[in-house]
């Protein structure tokens, strides 16, 4: 499974609004119920901050990747936000956070779950992914950096 063919432009936030980890992560979620991708929106926030509450999802460099499985996300989503003053995440690194993948998807999926936040990370890690998603200005220019990206990036088989 591709990421572009879970994330779409209306899923692509540019800019986010929110000063804080949990109100980012709450205006993703939002984006997604708009969407008609998921079913109940506190239950999947709840889903996500018990998720951060192992580990955070602030992985460094300007990226965070909060995700969760829930019986209210009948289907993989992924929405992106972009913070262009940065937003603290608890990062790894302590840096502020830039670049929001939020993916939910159903609790029995676990494989293509793991496949789609591995597909994440090798994307954005790609050398000048970042500076270039940082430099767009619509989602539409977003989601197409991404689509170039993703064409040279190997799938991994399920």
């Amino acid at each position: 499974m591709k990421l572009t063919d879970v994330l779409q432009p209306t899923l692509i936030k540019y800019p986010l609004i929110s000063d804080t980890k949990v109100e980012v992560i709450r205006e993703l979620i939002s984006l997604l119920a708009e969407q008609h991708l998921i079913e109940d929106k506190e239950a999947v926030l709840k889903a996500v901050l018990d998720r951060e509450k192992i580990m955070t999802t602030g992985v460094g460099n300007g990226i965070a990747i909060p995700h969760c499985k829930s019986r209210h996300a009948p289907d993989f989503a992924i929405a992106l936000g972009i913070h262009p003053e940065g937003v603290d995440f608890q990062s790894l690194d302590s840096k502020p956070v830039h670049i929001v993948f939020l993916l939910t998807g159903p609790e029995d999926k676990p494989g293509t779950h793991i496949r789609l936040l591995s597909r994440i990370s090798r994307i954005i890690s790609r050398e000048n992914v970042q500076q270039q998603i940082l430099n767009c200005h619509s989602a539409e220019e977003i989601y197409k950096v991404l689509q170039e990206v993703e064409d040279q990036v190997v799938e991994i088989s399920p």
